[in-house]
């Protein structure tokens, strides 16, 4: 005598949970990525149309204060600031081990372009390449 089952096992997955947790990811994500700054100084940057996809390692910040011979200098957005005469030897410091070593300059928009320009002589120099960060318009 062959016993039979009344009842059949089903055989279908339920795609209710996987979505569940496949959003609470997503806003996971999204949540956290907005709270990642790239630099801890509030700086007014010029504006821009450019992007550019090379990814630096290093940033060199330039404040510029009420006086106007008063600029500052962070390296990766270090509250401490640093004189310009040791920015190159930092610089030189955090991208010896590099293999295609650059750097991003992030200048507030008083800063003038001298100041710039001296920094982006450091890269010259030492054969680095620079990217100026920009606010997208």
């Amino acid at each position: 005598m062959a016993i039979k089952r009344t009842t059949k096992a089903d055989s279908g997955f339920s795609m209710s949970s996987m979505t569940d947790i496949v959003f609470l990811l997503l806003i996971f994500f999204l949540v956290t990525s907005t709270l990642i700054n790239p630099n801890a100084l509030k700086l007014l940057l010029p504006k821009s149309t450019g992007q550019v996809s090379a990814k630096a390692t290093v940033s060199v910040s330039i404040k510029h204060w009420q006086n106007p011979e008063n600029f500052t200098y962070h390296i990766n957005g270090d509250q401490k600031p640093i004189e310009f005469s040791e920015v190159e030897d930092v610089l030189i410091g955090l991208l010896q081990q590099e293999e295609d070593p650059t750097f991003s300059i992030y200048a507030d928009e008083t800063v003038p372009i001298k100041e710039v320009v001296q920094v982006m002589n450091i890269a010259k120099r030492n054969h680095y390449k620079v990217i100026m960060a920009t606010s997208p318009e």
